[in-house]
């Protein structure tokens, strides 16, 4: 039973401030409310919640969890409340659902909250002017007691404070008294004084609040302090909340002025609902304002019962013997020691986070911050998600994709993991499909990364990492539809509609088969054939070929029909092949490298839907294109080399024909920088280096163009050859000064001799040398006898080739 008639009785209604995920305050809540025993639990939050209160005793819920609020007609617009188990506030929450005592919100609804945030600014808020952003109290505290760090700070005088050790109210007093001093000293200070404008270590509210903020929502918890003492009676009634309130809590306001505070606020209607958070998103760097700086830190010391340097260390060198580093018993009896002495010598209690992290680098780590960095990201911030039970409330979006994703076991983590797919399996395209339509959605899950594996269409690649934000962007994405198939299939729709471009609507083509939407692929064909048919830009058309062909690969793999696909595409190639000359006529040198990128697409696009039935004979048309665009005069020079090269290496050209065009390319009635641009379509990008290095006349019809550029006109050249050679791979660039140095190349090249290097003849003494190694490498007996009879016979390697 709950004592009465004790001389404390005056402090009631108890007014426990804490530090929002602390966990020495969530010790000292627990020994305060089971010596305290109220007939009521008050905490601050949202009082919309109340329903949801019973689910924290749920056995499915696992924290880190959050209360999240968004408004029902913008669903964007949402508020988050974040409860750890060692978060004083669920300590509170878990305790009252143990003794059968009733717990309530009592901070501002979220119905203002959330519409506050939608009107408010800084200048007006919610229809109450806005005021300074406060400074952080707990680092005023610690400064006052000569700490110049807060978090040590607060471990010395909170966290390495024993639990049930003498007057479980004492820290609370203590708190409240520094509180109120700090805050009857910001109201003398001028409002002009500029502030960090941080949330104070967690002791307020829940961000970084401004006074008028404040104000509103300490009137609010006032009023419901009153209501909950006339229920319950004087002496019943606990309150937890954020110490910076407190001061403002006990003191005594008239009712009316509560009121008139609350008069006028602005509403949106809003719905609530428990979802999963994690501990990186609860870390201040993760942009909670409430945040701290070491959630997995504080989850040890609230978890373990005694011990908890010795426990932390071994749990260190389990971390770091996973990743393959010498960590042995002797480590993590040296580091304790260390820790403890390191703790004596600062005047601390007990060793902190800061001496287990130096013992750690210097006794695990051997100085070394690389491993000490896996430790903080591990097991300093942690990578914990929690779980809510199944009957948590939720839009029915999310309930389909908890669906989805359970019949695809695919679970959600808040560390990053790559997932490889073969979609030739069932479940694995099931996943793809799944992954690619959350993406449609704005639900970024997963990010599609390059295979290290197969390059094939089969394999897929994905970088999935869950954030308690994607629960903010279901709910938005709620509004296209009640399952993750319908939704995305009316909001590719209605993107296509809207789409502001041809690529726009061949890159939705491509991501419906991806994605694999059969309903809404209609819907964008025919608008992408509209678009195709209207648009007269022969840069838009040839950008969104590729896309489109790309988009034809996908039907023997995910089973999608691509017939209506490549009668598009089919349609968008011959419209590229008839305007590209004209097209590629009087351009300016960032136009013209735009289009020889486009020349490029079209050709690798053209490729791939020759091998379509649709697209038969389109290679033949494209290849008379080039020809056609290589000997036009007025098209840029960088497409025109570009175009040979493609010519080339596609064996619609001989060596002697593309020499000839370079030479007019080259010739000196041709001005200096067009000759530059020619050579870099020509032997820019990949094995453009190597073309030069294996083929003696190109080269040199390049060097004596080069040496014959004129000074005056050379430093103009200069900027684009530069970029043209530097992109070789070193050893290329290597090889080909020391061809253009070695001496006669000029004489060699005229006299028509062989390719440099080789000599006219064949040396049968060095071809004989590799047989030794050529009968190693296949290893037969067949090859030794026939190496034994090319000795007899005299023959040698004449036939193989040159040494």
């Amino acid at each position: 039973m709950r004592e009465t008639g004790r001389d404390d009785d005056t402090r009631w209604p108890r007014l426990l401030g804490v530090r929002h995920h602390g966990p020495g305050s969530a010790r000292a809540v627990r020994a305060a409310l089971d010596a305290a025993r109220p007939r009521v639990v008050l905490i601050e939050g949202p009082p919309e919640a109340d329903a949801l209160i019973p689910l924290a005793g749920d056995a499915d819920m696992r924290p880190p969890v959050a209360l999240l609020a968004h408004a029902v007609d913008e669903p964007g617009r949402a508020a988050f409340w974040p409860f750890a188990e060692f978060s004083p506030e669920w300590v509170a929450l878990r305790w009252a659902l143990a003794h059968g005592v009733p717990a309530r919100f009592v901070d501002l609804p979220a119905t203002h909250t959330l519409a506050w945030e939608k009107d408010g600014g800084e200048g007006e808020e919610g229809g109450v002017p806005g005021g300074e952003l406060r400074a952080d109290p707990l680092g005023t505290l610690a400064g006052a007691a000569g700490y110049d760090d807060a978090e040590r700070w607060w471990e010395d005088v909170v966290e390495h404070r024993g639990a049930g050790k003498g007057d479980p109210f004492a820290p609370f007093d203590a708190l409240e008294e520094a509180m109120g001093a700090l805050r009857e000293t910001e109201s003398t200070e001028t409002e002009s004084t500029e502030t960090d404008g941080t949330e104070g270590g967690g002791v307020g509210g829940g961000g970084a609040e401004g006074d008028a903020r404040d104000l509103v929502r300490e009137a609010y918890m006032r009023l419901q302090v009153r209501a909950a003492q006339r229920e319950f009676g004087d002496d019943g009634v606990a309150v937890v909340c954020g110490a910076w309130h407190v001061p403002a809590l006990r003191r005594k306001a008239a009712v009316a002025d509560d009121r008139a505070l609350l008069k006028g606020l602005a509403k949106v209607k809003v719905d609530l609902t428990w979802v999963p958070w994690t501990y990186r998103r609860l870390a201040r760097d993760g942009g909670y304002g409430a945040g701290i700086d070491s959630p997995g830190w504080y989850a040890h010391l609230f978890g373990v019962p005694d011990r908890p340097v010795e426990r932390w260390l071994t749990k260190v060198a389990g971390l770091l013997r996973g990743e393959d580093r010498i960590v042995s018993p002797a480590h993590v009896i040296e580091a304790v020691r260390l820790a403890e002495t390191l703790a004596a010598l600062r005047g601390r209690p007990l060793a902190g986070l800061g001496e287990t992290t130096d013992a750690v680098r210097a006794v695990m780590c051997e100085g070394s911050d690389v491993p000490l960095a896996l430790v903080r990201d591990r097991l300093v911030v942690g990578d914990a998600l929690g779980e809510v039970p199944a009957g948590a409330p939720a839009v029915p979006l999310q309930r389909d994709l908890d669906r989805e994703r359970r019949r695809l076991r695919l679970k959600p983590e808040a560390a990053e993991r790559e997932l490889e797919l073969d979609l030739r399996k069932e479940t694995d395209a099931g996943r793809s499909r799944l992954l690619h339509r959350l993406r449609l959605l704005g639900v970024e899950w997963g990010e599609p990364v390059v295979s290290r594996g197969s390059t094939g269409t089969f394999r897929e690649t994905w970088r999935l990492r869950w954030e308690p934000e994607l629960s903010v962007r279901v709910a938005e994405a709620g509004v296209w539809g009640t399952t993750v198939l319908a939704a995305a299939t009316a909001r590719v729709e209605t993107d296509a509609v809207a789409a502001p471009d041809l690529a726009d609507v061949t890159a939705l083509a491509e991501r419906c088969l991806l994605a694999g939407l059969p309903d809404a692929l209609p819907t964008v064909m025919r608008i992408l054939a509209d678009r195709a048919a209207l648009d007269t830009d022969v840069g838009r058309l040839a950008e969104a070929l590729p896309a489109l062909v790309r988009s034809l690969r996908y039907g023997d793999v995910r089973g999608t029909g691509t017939t209506a696909l490549a009668e598009v595409a089919v349609g968008l190639a011959e419209r590229v092949f008839v305007g590209l000359p004209p097209a590629c006529t009087a351009l300016n040198e960032d136009a013209a490298r735009d289009m020889r990128r486009h020349v490029d697409g079209v050709h690798g696009a053209v490729g791939l839907l020759e091998e379509t039935p649709a697209g038969g004979g389109l290679q033949a048309r494209w290849w008379d294109v080039l020809r056609g665009l290589a000997g036009r005069e007025r098209a840029a020079g960088v497409v025109r080399g570009r175009v040979v090269r493609l010519l080339l290496d596609g064996g619609e050209v001989e060596r002697d024909e593309v020499a000839r065009l370079m030479g007019l390319a080259l010739s000196p009635g041709t001005a200096p920088g067009e000759a530059a641009s020619w050579i870099e379509g020509f032997v820019g990008g990949s094995g453009g280096g190597l073309l030069l290095v294996h083929d003696e006349q190109l080269l040199g019809l390049v060097d004596g163009w080069l040496t014959g550029v004129p000074a005056e006109a050379f430093t103009d050249v200069l900027p684009l050859l530069r970029r043209t050679f530097s992109a070789y791979e070193p050893g290329v660039r290597r090889t080909l000064g020391e061809l253009v140095r070695r001496d006669g190349r000029k004489s060699a090249v005229a006299a028509g001799a062989g390719i440099r290097g080789f000599a006219a003849a064949l040396d049968a003494g060095r071809a004989d040398a590799v047989l030794p190694v050529v009968r190693l490498l296949l290893g037969t007996r067949q090859e030794e006898k026939e190496e034994k009879e090319d000795r007899e016979t005299g023959h040698g390697l004449v036939g193989v080739g040159g040494a």
